[in-house]
């Protein structure tokens, strides 16, 4: 692995276990045994560095869209809610999670690539939800913008909440999500 590779993969887990405004480019340098002016090289400022990270999580938004986009609804919605469990590995949340706290706090670039992810990840949602409610997969009285936001807001609070309350509330909640959209008694 390059060493640019190495700095983004370090400050991706260090952006999702401590929080993008708690790391410094001291601590990738020291935990890579590198220069600061080894990591200005490939980034000029922490920002270029945030950008990095979100545009990687934005390659990955669109290998696991076209990963899923042959499965039904319900399936592509598991195999989603799926990947915030793995996100969750090591201790660490989404990056949708670990950001949208602080979303105030970064300059407009940052936030520019944030909405573009959020977005993306939103727009798809939305599109799936709707796809499996035209099938009869899934019965919510919203419409799917708002689900889709609603799913996400859960999902995310769960990450976060579960930080405190521990793994099974996480799995619990993400169980509750699908129930509720396959809930047939509204």
């Amino acid at each position: 692995m390059h060493t640019k590779d190495k700095i983004v993969q370090l400050a991706d887990v260090l952006i999702r276990t401590k929080g993008c405004n708690a790391f410094s480019f001291g601590d990738i340098s020291k935990a890579l045994q590198i220069k600061n002016a080894s990591i200005h090289y490939h980034f000029s400022t922490k920002t270029a560095l945030v950008r990095a990270v979100i545009q990687q999580h934005g390659a990955l938004l669109l290998k696991f869209k076209g990963r899923v986009a042959e499965k039904g609804p319900l399936e592509k919605v598991k195999l989603f809610l799926s990947t915030y469990t793995m996100a969750r590995s090591g201790g660490k949340i989404s990056i949708l999670g670990a950001l949208a706290s602080d979303y105030l706090t970064f300059d407009e670039a940052i936030q520019l690539e944030l909405r573009m992810l959020t977005d993306g990840t939103l727009l798809w949602l939305m599109e799936t939800l709707q796809e499996g409610k035209d099938e009869g997969e899934f019965n919510f009285t919203s419409d799917a913008k708002t689900k889709a936001q609603m799913v996400i807001t859960n999902i995310l609070g769960a990450e976060q909440l579960s930080r405190v309350t521990g793994q099974g509330d996480f799995k619990k909640a993400q169980a509750a999500i699908i129930r509720d959209l396959i809930n047939r008694s509204i």
